[in-house]
């Protein structure tokens, strides 16, 4: 006759043997979802979901496997029941965490991948792609701090000097509040920035008087290209509590401006022909504004103001070195008595 013993090893090994040939299939059929949802167009998940799925599950399925009863008998080590459990308890915490993880990444690469930051036209894609990358990194933040927060909650002694930690730490977590002030102030303004959206990735800004592009928009500072290549870095802060200049916050396109100051006998019916002439034949004026102003007079000079519009600031600044340049050729060549100078009156009568 088998034994006692011999009966409990034969059962424990049947209920391994099932649940390991469960959580096989379970990790099959996922897998092949996963795989066919990637694949496939018609489906949501983009391709190369699975790869970032597949380690978590596995892991969750792996501390699911070590909570059972049977693994340990068959292993006889029905003692060490306490570790198994904590060995799975911390790596389910953990699989879990990076699967709400890669989730996250999988969603934001659903909705990003409809919005073309490299069109011209890209407010909108911008705005979109501001607004879940500042998120994805507020999410991915909560998901650590709770994890480590569980993981340690798990053990019975740290969460018993924890509660006696908190119950006599009110006036040192007034302190520590007071310390971290600025802190939660900074993140708070991350939070707000991806809301209200006072500045989106490629933004075209002034700050400090300094002209360049919004390059990286992180929680507790942006990254502002300057046009010389420089990097200006400033906290989130300052964009909530002090002035700026956003040239695209609704729209990327944008004035110029050029100025000459010509002499009182220049003529500007002229002049506005050769704007228009200009400007018509260059690819950097979108079409939309030509206007050519008196804005003042002076005793030695006029001085004129040429308006025009193109897409972009970059292409702005283009514009109005070409029309600067092209309208003081113009002058040189067809009016230079209309150059600005400076006239002197001499009195020859004679005495």
């Amino acid at each position: 006759m088998e034994s006692f013993s011999d009966t409990v090893s034969k059962e424990s090994l049947i209920y391994l043997g099932s649940a390991l040939l469960v959580l096989v299939l379970l990790y099959w059929m996922v897998s092949i979802a996963l795989k066919r949802m990637g694949k496939s167009p018609k489906y949501l998940l983009p391709s190369g979901s699975f790869r970032k799925l597949a380690v978590p599950l596995l892991l969750i399925f792996l501390s699911v496997f070590l909570r059972m009863k049977p693994l340990r008998e068959l292993l006889s080590l029905e003692d060490a029941g306490f570790w198994f459990r904590k060995a799975s308890t911390l790596l389910f915490i953990f699989a879990m965490s990076w699967a709400m993880i890669a989730l996250l990444k999988i969603v934001k690469q659903i909705v990003i991948r409809n919005y073309d930051v490299g069109v011209a036209d890209n407010l909108k894609a911008r705005k979109v792609y501001t607004q879940f990358t500042i998120l994805e990194r507020i999410f991915i933040f909560i998901i650590i701090l709770l994890a480590v927060g569980f993981a340690l909650m798990s053990f019975q002694e740290i969460r018993e000097l924890g509660i006696s930690i908190f119950a006599s730490a009110g006036v040192a977590g007034i302190i520590i509040g007071f310390s971290a002030q600025k802190f939660i102030g900074t993140i708070l303004a991350g939070i707000q920035i991806a809301i209200a959206q006072p500045i989106k990735l490629d933004d075209v800004v002034i700050v400090e008087g300094e002209w360049g592009r919004i390059e990286e928009i992180t929680l507790t500072y942006v990254v502002v290209a300057i046009w010389d290549k420089r990097r200006l870095i400033v906290p989130t802060p300052y964009f909530i509590d002090k002035p700026f200049q956003n040239w695209t916050k609704t729209s990327a396109d944008i004035l110029g401006t050029v100025f000459l100051f010509v002499d009182y006998d220049v003529p500007f019916d002229k002049l506005r022909e050769e704007l228009t002439r200009i400007l018509e034949n260059t690819d950097l004026w979108d079409g939309k504004v030509n206007v050519l102003q008196v804005t003042e007079s002076k005793p030695t000079c006029v001085e004129v103001r040429a308006l025009m519009s193109a897409k972009d600031s970059p292409t702005a600044w283009d514009l109005r070195v070409h029309v600067r340049e092209h309208l003081i050729v113009y002058l040189q060549k067809n009016y230079p008595e209309s150059v600005a100078r400076t006239r002197v009156l001499l009195d020859n009568q004679n005495d």
